[in-house]
């Protein structure tokens, strides 16, 4: 009896342990993927954030300058501060940030001079917790809240223990408060933003200050024994006891410091100690990295797959705040007022409308529904509709993607908001062109509506590339118009969706460019980057048809000459044309980098054309070259995407394609199969239903889908609806090492097109 009750017992202890082994997802995670990257040639242009998922602030190491959008370079070897951050894109640089340092020795302030050298293997760099090592013996470590953070500062014994707080760039202040180990403050640094705008803080030791002062970061001069200080990048430096370990809670509210006060009681009052905190972050991230469990994967490929998906959840950032009573409030950064409800911000639409929302839309149906309300409530604050707001609205980059999440949203039942609403704020996006960027409004809108297209001159840079994704933004509205039957929008959206036809060029078999007369620019070259397209060439440009790949297939004369076509992006050479921009940018290096010909996976317009095979006969080419992309252009490491990863949306791609789907046309329900990375992956769902993609057989050269069955059932069709994958089940592939090329050739098989299908 007692020896069976003990086996018993280690037999319980061995699965306990075996589970939580299994179930510690974290340390999978490598935060730094992808920061070894400098302004000529991004592996990511990432930093690692210390965060809790879609967090209001992110926690990061801070290698550069104050104000350098190149924050943490996995080349550099000092730190000069511990910053909190909300930095969706180097190119964009950060805003309401400030920084701790801990100093020893003599209190340096100077941002170069306080700077210490650490070495990467002294450094742990996961979701939920950051600790390294600097060589002068100071340990700093941090762990989040989801709008603060615990850090902890270990200081060597022998010599001086100091702390500097960095008021970065821009308007700041801080008050000391010594008999609370206290100190308050704000920091007003930002671009896009309303007249006022501040990020207040409040930070609390658990020690007691042995020396404190003021000091601004322009002049570096010191205040000593001062407790206040307002202006220019104001600051504060403590001194405590020799040799002590100091742990700091800080929180931040961008309503007001008794809301600060407030978010740092109710986020990290509960927790006593670091540990407790870290803990409690460590559940977080576990259990939302748990919800897509994959099997069959090595340990460096479970590092890259978990550590894109950490990525895939980190934008958009909460920028909403919890009052006393429990409820959700905002201050907006569009309108400068605080509204009750939901609000999100830091993300541009054009590179993650693609795969990072449709992402979203399986694993996080419920934030989905809040965040595309929330868009709605920013086009009433702010006039416009967002298509980057960082925290307001920028108009960065091109299109008005904004009515695809909304599509999307609807059509896949998530039905949070007013669809006239929509369709009204879309029809005024389309139809005016805003005082921002060429994603605020439309550009060239008129000449869009009354000719089809936008004509290209030197004030339209970039006029191919909006015609195309106007085409598909009209689709989005039109499909939400259709859904919700109303005649008037269907109309008018119905008419320009296929305004994509007025720029293929049969001749060339390119999409190109045309004046104002309607005849084609020339002289033409197909690998000129720049001009009429943005960021990228006509290799990358002609199959931004997400809408009508069949409608895209008839204009180049069937099935064969498209997939042809596609063929030609990787046989032709990788050569580098700067065209329109003048000289190389970074997109045009990381091309070449891989060596595939014109496929350039380092930047959003190409990302959806492997899965184009599909429609047009040949899926096993899609699956073939889909799997060497994964294989040769990610990995969990500094060098870990092919670009930059842009808010999430490489990273989705990947976690997405990994599956073995991925979103052509968000605005349409389907997912469009590619070749799963491993033998299974299991999605928890919000619900509590299990969705499973098994791939039997699957290995490196097995790569080919031989057979599928959904529910046990066969099924040949090229896509997945996403009811399919919310009411759970098990879509099973056989693969195998050689192509099936019978296999989902009908044309009920082929996922959505305009000119195919009506509109579902």
């Amino acid at each position: 009896m007692k020896i069976r009750s003990f086996a018993a017992a280690v037999f319980t202890m061995w699965f306990s342990h075996a589970h939580a082994q299994e179930t510690n997802l974290v340390k999978y995670v490598n935060t730094r993927q992808g920061t070894n990257t400098k302004y000529e040639f991004s592996y990511g242009n990432t930093y690692p954030a210390t965060a809790l998922p879609f967090g209001m602030n992110t926690w990061t190491a801070q290698t550069g300058k104050n104000g350098d959008g190149w924050k943490y370079q996995y080349f550099e070897h000092t730190i000069r501060g511990f910053q909190q951050s909300h930095q969706c894109s180097s190119w964009v640089n950060d805003y309401a940030v400030f920084s701790l340092m801990p100093v020893t020795g003599k209190l340096v302030v100077n941002e170069d001079a306080r700077a210490a050298s650490f070495k990467h293997e002294n450094e742990t760099a996961q979701p939920s917790y950051y600790k390294v090592k600097l060589d002068n013996n100071i340990t700093t470590e941090m762990t989040p809240t989801e709008r603060g953070a615990h850090l902890r500062f270990s200081f060597p014994k022998g010599a001086g223990s100091y702390l500097v707080l960095d008021g970065y760039t821009k308007m700041s202040m801080v008050k000391i408060i010594p008999q609370e180990h206290k100190i308050i403050g704000y920091v007003n640094n930002c671009r896009w933003a309303p007249q006022g705008f501040k990020n207040y803080f409040v930070i609390t030791f658990d020690k007691p200050f042995a020396d404190y002062g003021v000091w601004e970061n322009k002049k570096n001069q010191l205040s000593p024994k001062s407790l206040t200080g307002e202006g220019e990048g104001i600051g504060a430096y403590l001194k405590f006891k020799d040799g002590e370990t100091v742990q700091a809670k800080v929180a931040s509210s961008y309503i007001s410091p008794e809301q600060a006060e407030l978010t740092l009681q109710t986020e990290l009052g509960q927790y006593r100690t670091f540990d407790d905190t870290r803990k409690a972050a460590d559940k977080v991230w576990n259990t939302l990295l748990g919800r897509i469990a994959i099997e069959g994967a090595t340990e460096d490929e479970k590092a890259t797959f978990y550590s894109c998906l950490y990525h895939a959840n980190l934008f958009s950032h909460q920028f909403f705040e919890y009052g006393k009573d429990g409820k959700p409030y905002y201050y907006s950064p569009y309108d400068g007022k605080v509204h009750d409800g939901y609000m999100y911000t830091d993300n541009g639409f054009w590179d993650t409308f693609r795969a990072q929302f449709p992402l979203n839309t399986i694993i996080h149906p419920k934030m989905q529904g809040q965040y595309v309300a929330a868009l709605l409530d920013a086009q009433e604050q702010c006039g416009w509709l967002p298509a980057w707001s960082f925290p307001g609205e920028t108009g960065g980059m091109l299109g008005n993607h904004s009515i695809s999440l909304l599509a999307d949203a609807w059509v896949k039942g998530i039905r949070t908001f007013d669809p006239k609403r929509a369709l009204e704020a879309y029809y005024h996006e389309a139809t005016n062109k805003g005082p921002w960027g060429s994603a605020n409004g439309r550009p060239g809108w008129k000449e869009y509506f009354t000719d089809g297209y936008v004509p290209f001159s030197e004030k339209t840079q970039g006029a191919t590339a909006w015609t195309l994704e106007f085409a598909y933004d009209d689709f989005c509205g039109y499909q939400l118009a259709k859904q919700t039957n109303n005649e008037y929008y269907q109309n008018v959206f119905g008419r320009q969706m296929y305004n994509y036809k007025n720029l293929y060029d049969p001749k060339t078999r390119f999409m190109r460019a045309k004046d104002a007369k309607g005849n084609w620019i020339e002289p033409f070259d197909p690998m000129d980057w720049g001009g009429p397209y943005t960021e990228g060439n006509a290799w990358h440009w002609t199959w931004s048809v997400f809408q009508d790949v069949q409608g895209l297939i008839n204009l180049m004369g069937g099935d064969k000459n498209f997939t042809a076509k596609i063929d030609s992006v990787f046989t032709e050479p990788g050569t580098i044309k700067v065209g329109g921009y003048g000289q190389v940018i970074h997109e045009m290096t990381e091309m070449a980098k891989f060596n595939m010909g014109q496929y350039a996976q380092g930047n959003e317009p190409i990302h959806h054309l492997l899965y184009l095979y599909n429609y047009a006969g040949q899926p096993w080419k899609a699956q073939q070259h889909l799997r060497e992309v994964m294989d040769k252009m990610y990995n969990a490491t500094e060098n870990g995407y092919p670009g930059d990863e842009d808010e999430g949306q490489m990273s989705s791609w990947y976690v997405l394609s990994a599956a073995g789907i991925y979103s052509v046309c968000p605005g349409t329900d389907e997912y469009v199969i590619g070749s799963p990375a491993f033998k299974k992956i299991t999605i928890t769902l919000e619900s509590g239903k299990k969705f499973t993609i098994e791939a039997n057989n699957n290995s490196k050269q097995n790569v080919y889908i031989q057979s599928a069955t959904l529910n046990g059932k066969p099924y040949t069709h090229n896509f997945i609806k996403y009811a399919d994958i919310m009411n759970g089940g098990v879509l099973h592939f056989e693969m195998g090492n050689k192509p099936n090329t019978t296999r989902g050739l009908a044309a009920e098989d082929k996922p959505f097109s305009l000119s195919r299908n009506t509109a579902n």
